[in-house]
């Protein structure tokens, strides 16, 4: 699927397959710079949906280079990025293996030290998937109401609500009540950690 400002998402376990090849790693020694197995990795670089934002960071940190190179996008040299309500690109969108969709806020503004995005949890998941990055993390209900599980905390998270948190903490999110939720998703992450990502 060609996304807006010509996001190709299928293309991206090829470009992240190519960039490992070009680097000389296999996907062995990816594995252990990222903390992901080498399987999960293996069906990342094949599968036509991109994996998480925050595993596609930890990838593209093991490769040298960012997310916006690993899912196309072309930012602009500019010190301001005004991205219309309608040109949001939208990664992994009604994505079944993953699950959550990301639409891109910030994708013109160039070597961004955060990574925000507008989080969409489906009222379902067949796999849900465990977070684990080094780094801080915000996340605002915009609509809908979210479980949040952070370590052996449950929060329920409102519209309005707002939660700012480490997230080397194993934590994940859940449509509450089975109804959509969406929020607004800021990464501030370590540019030494590793991040891992666990399916359930």
């Amino acid at each position: 699927m060609i996304l807006d400002d010509g996001i190709d998402e299928s293309e991206i376990g090829k470009r992240i397959k190519a960039l490992r090849v070009a680097k000389g790693l296999t996907l062995e020694k990816l594995a252990r710079q990222t903390d992901f197995t080498k399987g999960y990795l293996s069906k990342v670089e094949k599968s036509q949906k991109p994996p998480p934002i925050s595993t596609l960071w930890s990838i593209a940190r093991a490769l040298g280079t960012t997310i916006s190179s690993l899912i196309g996008e072309t930012p602009q040299t500019s010190r301001i990025s005004h991205i219309k309500k309608g040109k949001r690109p939208v990664i992994a969108k009604d994505s079944t293996q993953f699950g959550y969709a990301y639409e891109s806020i910030a994708h013109r503004y160039p070597n961004r030290s955060m990574e925000p995005y507008i989080l969409t949890i489906p009222p379902k998941l067949k796999t849900q998937m465990v977070f684990r990055h080094e780094g801080e993390e915000i996340l605002f209900v915009l609509k809908g109401t979210m479980q949040f599980n952070y370590g052996d905390e449950q929060l329920i998270c409102e519209e309005g609500d707002c939660i700012y948190f480490d997230s080397s903490i194993p934590h994940y999110g859940v449509a509450y009540q089975c109804e959509q939720a969406q929020c607004l998703m800021v990464i501030y992450p370590s540019k030494n950690g590793k991040d891992t990502v666990n399916a359930q």
